[in-house]
């Protein structure tokens, strides 16, 4: 269910005029990053080999591919600022990062062509970080993914001695190998090798890791936590039980495919999940049963949607919500937000506002940008009991805001362009509904095209500067809402419109 507040009266979305054509941003975006050929380090046998296949299995799947190969620091980072740009209009971001990296007290370096590391000191100045790389990848609408095929021995034995138990901080190896990072909410990150452990190059042109990784990508219909499961069982396999992949992260309860089927939308009510949910079960019971009762609470969660499709034999609510109490018992803040849209609304269960809004707040407490929303639209209308709090309300709005919630970000800038949010004001207003353009709202769209009478001129003049600042817009910023400001509006929103 959507929460958003009709400060603004909204019309039905009506985008394109008969007399333009659309190009849209693509959905899905990738990077894949080979380095081998090093100046003053061992050059790699496969990486390069590793990169041009993954990118060709990329591009047969739909997805739009940079290839950076051989690349000097300087030219990965201005790739890593441009890429961060697309991957803002894409539901899907990924980058692949083939070649050395060592990680020093906890921090995961990444090694360009042309680093000269003489000291550890120097490692900072020569490497790129894998936060940098998070940090381009992570702006996706749906899911960020960072693949790390790195995870070779020390590039700098006569520099960096990884045993030194003060270097060694984060490493669970003296070997070498990656420190286990800690993404966001919504960002995978996967290592060829487990955290302080070594990958191999293997004995063909490819290594282990990237042959499985090509391989059961492009499996249709295979969820992408089950998809890195079989990598991870294909490698072990291979390699004699040598290497172990390893992903980190914490994935919405959305399930998510790199080829064949598709979550619903940015926010999929209960029936969407429940018959999304209920379709992996068919491909896949066997490894999500064994993943749930191995404690994960992602896969309780599964099951436990898929209880609630009713085209199913074996539709049982009462089942569903035993499995989601497991969870949230287990303290999962995703299975809390699902109990409590399941409670609100009674799919198939009898409706309990009162544990509905407590389960919310839990949630929202956790740090899931939905369930903030939600308290503060509850808060804002005093539905489900909650006392009404314009003032808490709009702290909540912003608080889901910052979360990265494009709705919120909407309402906040509603009520800020038009003078009733204290403290905000008309630039505040403009630079969140960019960012809820760039998020993907159709909201927002829809707000800004067909009300644009409804924001003040000052909104205008100050979201008129920052698409021009983006290179969006190279019109007057006068206020004014015209073909040239509406195309720049679209172009943020990742819609490219041209006159036939």
């Amino acid at each position: 269910m959507r929460r958003f507040l009709l400060v603004l009266p909204l019309l039905a979305l009506s985008l394109l005029s008969p007399a333009f054509a659309e190009t849209r941003a693509s959905d899905r975006v990738a990077l894949v990053v080979g380095m081998s050929g090093y100046e003053t380090v061992p050059k790699l046998k496969n990486t390069i080999n590793d990169a041009r296949a993954l990118a060709g299995t990329l591009e047969g799947m739909g997805f739009a591919v940079d290839v950076l190969m051989d690349a000097t620091k300087e030219e990965t980072l201005q790739e890593l600022q441009d890429f961060a740009f697309r991957a803002e209009t894409a539901d899907i971001a990924l980058i692949y990062y083939a070649g050395h990296g060592v990680s020093v007290q906890g921090t995961t370096f990444l090694i360009p062509v042309d680093a000269r590391v003489q000291a550890a000191k120097d490692i900072v100045t020569a490497s790129v970080t894998m936060d940098q790389m998070l940090a381009s990848v992570d702006g996706a609408r749906k899911m960020s993914i960072l693949i790390l095929d790195s995870c070779r021995d020390n590039p700098f034995p006569d520099v960096i001695d990884l045993r030194d138990p003060e270097v060694a901080k984060g490493l669970t190896t003296g070997k070498g190998g990656l420190a286990a990072p800690a993404p966001e909410r919504g960002t995978l990150v996967a290592f060829a090798a487990r955290d302080g452990e070594v990958a191999m190059d293997g004995d063909g042109e490819n290594s282990p890791f990237n042959v499985a990784l090509r391989e059961n990508m492009v499996l249709p219909d295979l969820e992408i936590g089950l998809m890195f499961r079989q990598v991870r069982d294909d490698v072990l396999a291979a390699t004699g039980n040598l290497q172990e992949p390893a992903t980190y992260g914490s994935l919405p309860g959305e399930p998510f495919f790199l080829a064949g089927g598709a979550a619903g939308g940015a926010e999929p009510g209960v029936d969407d999940l429940a018959a999304a949910w209920s379709k992996i079960v068919e491909e896949d019971q066997a490894n999500l049963q064994r993943l749930a009762d191995a404690g994960d609470s992602r896969s309780i969660v599964g099951l436990a949607l898929a209880k609630l499709d009713r085209q199913r034999a074996d539709y049982d609510p009462s089942g569903a919500v035993a499995l989601l109490e497991k969870a949230v018992a287990a303290g999962d803040a995703d299975a809390k937000y699902r109990l409590a849209k399941v409670l609100e609304g009674g799919f198939g269960v009898a409706a309990d506002p009162a544990r509905a809004v407590e389960l919310y707040g839990q949630a929202a407490e956790a740090g899931i940008a939905a369930a903030v929303n939600d308290m503060g639209y509850f808060a804002f209308t005093g539905e489900l009991g909650v006392p009404k709090d314009r003032d808490r309300a709009l702290a909540l709005f912003r608080q889901a805001a910052d979360l990265g919630h494009t709705e919120a970000m909407f309402n906040l800038a509603s009520f800020a362009a038009n003078g009733k949010a204290p403290g905000l004001g008309a630039k505040d207003a403009a630079d969140l509904l960019y960012r809820a353009l760039r998020g993907g709202s159709e909201l927002a769209l829809d707000g800004l095209l067909n009300n644009a009478d409804k924001f003040p001129r000052e909104t205008w003049a100050e979201l008129q500067a920052i698409l021009a600042e983006k290179g969006l817009y190279d019109g007057a910023v006068d206020g004014s809402f015209g073909p040239g400001t509406r195309r720049a509006v679209l172009a943020a929103y990742g819609i490219f419109e041209a006159e036939n």
